[in-house]
């Protein structure tokens, strides 16, 4: 072909591109109102995973996100995922996860879908401003629970199809979900289930996009790395029942004193920890990582207010960063069995259970380190030489997860923001844990992004969760800016 006539048919078709994304924008544009209505649809229904009694709710909420899926024409299944063991012996059907298609084209590439639509729990009296579970729109925030986790990402990827699909407009690329209802506590069945469907249902899948995580600041943000997280239980038992203090005390050890105790030696003031090889198994920070922390739109002033303290763990922008996200950190949650109520009571426990976790980096290894914690623990209580039992349990042992910034997955999603909001997205890791990350990499060895439109403040698990309006909408037009960059990708990238 004569080179100026190529060139006339690539303007042509680049004319043809940029016409299609105004349209498209201006379609979602059109219809804010009708997202609006469909997310507070959402929200009203209470769909709390680690409320039992809420599980018929959680049923309805999985059969409303497929049925949405259903009216737009997708091949949509609910897949059975088995039975939940409740502490007391009983089971319950676990919520089925929804699974849709939009598209069998070989000639495309094919991208999945990540999302959960269950929520944390949620109550006016807990300090909400507003009914948690009536979508209330103050100043251009929409509040409700699940709004932002992960109820407005959910509905912005299915709107981003629906848009192509209102102008007759063929999907850049085809489009698969799989949409769960147990991410809040844990995802029980969900593993399973994609090793089941390895070879089925993931088997032409090229890339997951994963929008369970949000922005850094108010510049959009590309998450490319998450924490993994070892959670445990140190459960000291002493006397065969709780003492009376005044009758006992001075005269048993206390399970709770040598609680405390151990409880002492995980980590220092300063946030060093001193379990023996953890801290020697992290990866060095690179060169060109602490660029990318020095590069990153961070205000330290804000983060402090927002959090509402006065003083951090760390006094600059990188070591803060590089803490947040690609170290390990030892928290303490709580403690079972200890006396909590208001009021007081002069009670010595019997037995008390510290609650207590360890989030994971590369190159941590949960198996590794819970042989760690255990035997520095045990050693550590040896040295107390009490009657005592002490017992130490891991009861989650999630790995961490980390992409390759370069991966042209990242180049189209840097392209598609640039589109969109006129900006380059920063490059962020994740100091929380997204376990389904490293399974959906661990199993079907799929390229991975993470592609945020929450805002930094939207509040998630907290009093007062939004989402805004405009993080909303826009982060509509983002999808479906980056389905379009998707299927520039050469076949031959993986």
């Amino acid at each position: 072909m004569n080179p100026q006539v190529l060139l006339c048919v690539l303007l042509v078709i680049s004319t043809v591109h940029s016409f299609q994304y105004k349209e498209l924008v201006q379609h979602v544009d059109n219809h804010q109102e009708e997202y609006v209505e469909a997310l507070r649809e959402w929200v009203a229904i209470e769909s709390d995973s680690s409320n039992v009694l809420k599980r018929p709710d959680l049923h309805r909420m999985m059969e409303t996100t497929a049925q949405k899926l259903r009216l737009m024409g997708g091949t949509v299944e609910l897949v059975d995922i088995g039975e939940q063991e409740l502490p007391n012996g009983q089971t319950l059907a676990l919520p089925k996860v929804v699974t849709a298609t939009f598209g069998t084209d070989p000639n495309k590439h094919t991208v999945c879908v990540y999302g959960h639509v269950d929520v944390q729990p949620a109550k006016l009296e807990d300090g909400w401003a507003t009914d948690p579970y009536n979508l209330t729109d103050i100043n251009g925030n929409l509040y409700g629970r699940g709004a932002s986790d992960n109820k407005a990402p959910v509905l912005a990827w299915i709107h981003a199809v629906e848009a192509y699909q209102a102008l007759s407009m063929e999907l850049p690329v085809n489009v698969k979900f799989v949409i769960e209802g147990m991410e809040e506590t844990g995802s029980n069945g969900l593993d399973a289930m994609i090793l089941a469907q390895r070879d089925t249902f993931f088997s032409d899948v090229d890339y997951i996009i994963i929008s369970d995580c949000g922005w850094l600041s108010r510049r959009p943000a590309l998450t490319y790395g998450t924490r993994g997280n070892c959670y445990f239980f140190a459960e000291v038992e002493g006397p065969k029942q709780d003492l009376h203090s005044g009758v006992y005390g001075g005269t048993v050890i206390e399970p709770m004193t040598d609680l405390i105790g151990i409880l002492d030696t995980l980590i220092s003031p300063s946030g060093k920890i001193l379990i023996p090889g953890i801290r020697e198994a992290v990866a060095p920070l690179s060169d060109e990582e602490w660029k990318m922390y020095q590069d990153i739109q961070f205000d330290m002033d804000s983060y402090k207010n927002k959090i509402g303290v006065t003083q951090l763990m760390y006094s600059n922008k990188v070591d803060l960063l590089a803490h947040m996200w690609r170290y390990p950190t030892v928290s303490v949650h709580g403690i079972e069995g200890a006396f909590s109520d208001s009021g007081s009571k002069t009670v010595i426990p019997a037995k008390v259970t510290a609650k207590f976790s360890i989030r994971q980096v590369p190159n941590m290894d949960p198996a590794m380190v819970k042989k760690q914690v255990t035997d520095y623990l045990h050693s550590v209580f040896a040295k107390r030489k009490s009657p005592n039992k002490l017992k130490v349990t891991m009861v989650i042992g999630a790995k961490p997860w980390l992409a390759d910034t370069q991966h042209p997955l990242y180049e189209a999603g840097k392209a598609a923001v640039k589109r969109v909001f006129d900006m380059d997205p920063d490059l962020i890791r994740e100091g929380g844990t997204i376990p389904i990350a490293r399974t959906f990499q661990d199993v079907t060895g799929k390229s991975i992004i993470m592609m945020p439109i929450g805002g930094f403040d939207d509040g998630l698990h907290s009093q007062n969760e939004k989402m805004s309006r405009y993080n909303y909408i826009e982060g509509t037009k983002l999808f479906i800016a980056y389905l379009n960059e998707v299927s520039q990708i050469k076949k031959t990238s993986v």
